[in-house]
């Protein structure tokens, strides 16, 4: 889906041409009221509320005939709650804009104080309009091509620019999330990667087999060896000029899971094209922080293999050599996601940035822990709070996680360093996994004792896909979480580095 283009007008919401005009209402002790639309031309609609049987309540919605004067074909009224906040507000518009499927151009009167509620009016406008039709056959419905916005905010121009680059990177990873594994695999993965990258001031660098194996990168390419699609890994790099601070991002990119050897169920293997959201969520970040031209230095990591099972696939036992020189016992094939991003973080460590963070559907057992909207944190304290800071400013869900150093010998294996997993095991997997993730984050200089290098992994297993109804601006299906986060903490980073 192409991204709707996203703009702000100082012009009454009455005037605005368009399909719909989203008229917030509001909850109060004396009943429902209408919101941000002061003008007298919309003020009608106040009575009809409550034949509506529109309460304000949060995301509820009604459509209403556009009363005389208004420019609009009709009306959508949409409940904002007591009190609108910009996660409100966002939830609100993308609830407004799913309820207006088959409309091409949305006029917004929603009220915004400031300019993180025009961001997130915009966003969750743009992001709720989102549908996914490339494998459907016949006539569809129009797409969203326009959002307007009115609102007298100061910078209000700026928040609309912001909007308008972090949604098309959320539309690109639910694009690629959406993509069947016939279509997407390592190969046409990176390619993609160009393609989306092509007019921005960043450069690629793709490593095929032979490169893969003259650069030592063991876990990418044993995972990848049971497919006839062979991996690859791809570094995207956006330096500005003058960029102080180097963001890393490394992104689990298993464009499908059937857990190797250590075969799925039927029905676990259903969905997992979804295993290689963490590399399109740092490539779909990294791009847009390059649209926006933030002053930071950023390297996205996309770690992609297919883990299949063959004749030529790893075996339970296998011994893999990751970058670096460390050994891996492959005890189960499908904890496959952690060698390649264990690859991808030392590769990342190489270059000393001043953070790295990884993403990554890691572990069913994250979802078990955390449920399906919260994404696991776990990390070194001060980034672990820079990234809370950030999800706060952008409605998004963490929960901050241990990484308790008993739990590093249960994956302590007989003839190498470390083992993948301990099989048997049922206590702890999130957590264990980000042990074993912690081993191959390396040091901030080339010294021994030097500091390791500040890094947080976020799983997002359960977040990533929306398995039940839509709701807000989240469809069902690839939500592409966590996108608007690491915007906002490269902006932070940019702005004050990680020490405050």
């Amino acid at each position: 889906m192409t991204c709707p283009s996203l703009a702000v007008t100082s012009s009454p919401a009455a005037d605005l041409e368009a399909d719909l005009l989203v008229v917030g209402v509001v909850s109060t002790p004396e009943g429902p009221a209408l919101a941000g639309a002061e003008d007298a031309r919309l003020s009608p609609l106040a009575a009809s509320l409550g034949a509506l049987g529109i309460t304000g309540a949060a995301d509820e919605t009604a459509r209403h005939p556009s009363p005389e004067g208004v420019a609009a074909a009709a009306v959508l009224l949409v409940g904002l709650g007591s009190s609108p906040t910009a996660d409100s507000l966002r939830s609100a518009a993308g609830s407004a804009a799913r309820a207006a499927a088959g409309a091409e151009r949305l006029a917004l009167a929603l009220p915004t104080a400031d300019a993180a509620q025009v961001q997130a009016v915009l966003e969750g406008a743009a992001l709720g309009g989102y549908r996914y039709t490339a494998y459907r056959s016949g006539e569809q419905k129009p797409a969203l091509a326009r959002v307007e916005l009115s609102s007298a905010v100061d910078d209000a121009a700026a928040a609309a620019e912001t909007a308008e680059a972090v949604a098309e990177a959320v539309v690109a990873v639910r694009d690629l999330v959406n993509t069947p594994p016939n279509d997407l695999y390592p190969a046409s993965f990176a390619a993609r990667a160009h393609e989306l990258a092509e007019g921005l001031p960043v450069e690629i660098q793709e490593w095929d087999v032979p490169a893969l194996q003259e650069g030592g990168f063991g876990g990418i390419l044993g995972v990848g060896q049971g497919s006839s699609r062979p991996p690859r890994l791809v570094a995207v790099r956006y330096a500005p000029e003058g960029a102080e601070q180097h963001l890393a991002l490394v992104g689990k990119g298993i464009t499908f899971d059937s857990g190797g050897l250590s075969l799925k169920p039927p029905a676990a293997m259903v969905g997992m094209k979804y295993d290689m959201t963490g590399a399109a969520t740092v490539l779909g970040v990294t791009l847009a922080i390059a649209r926006l031209g933030l002053p930071i230095r950023v390297t996205a990591w996309l770690c992609l293999a297919e883990n299949l099972p063959s004749s030529t696939a790893m075996r339970p036992n296998d011994v893999l050599t990751i970058r670096g020189g460390t050994t891996v016992e492959v005890l189960n094939t499908d904890a496959e996601g952690r060698l390649v991003l264990a690859d991808g973080l030392v590769a990342a460590s190489e270059e000393h940035p001043d953070a790295i963070v990884d993403v990554a559907t890691l572990t069913g057992a994250a979802r078990v822990a955390l449920g399906d909207r919260y994404a696991g944190l776990m990390g070194d304290d001060a980034l672990v709070g820079r990234v809370q800071e950030a999800a706060a400013a952008t409605g998004e869900l963490v929960w901050p996680m241990p990484l308790p150093a008993d739990l590093r010998s249960i994956i302590s294996s007989e003839i190498a360093d470390i083992a993948n997993a301990k099989p048997g095991n049922t206590a702890a997997g999130m957590l264990i996994a980000g042990v074993f993730l912690q081993e191959f984050v390396g040091r901030t200089g080339d010294a021994q004792d030097a500091p390791r290098i500040p890094w947080a992994h976020l799983d997002i297993a359960g977040p990533a896909n929306n398995g039940t109804a839509a709701y807000g601006h989240t469809p069902k299906g690839p939500s592409g979480v966590t996108v608007r986060l690491l915007v906002e903490l490269a902006r932070g980073l940019a702005d004050s580095g990680l020490q405050r």
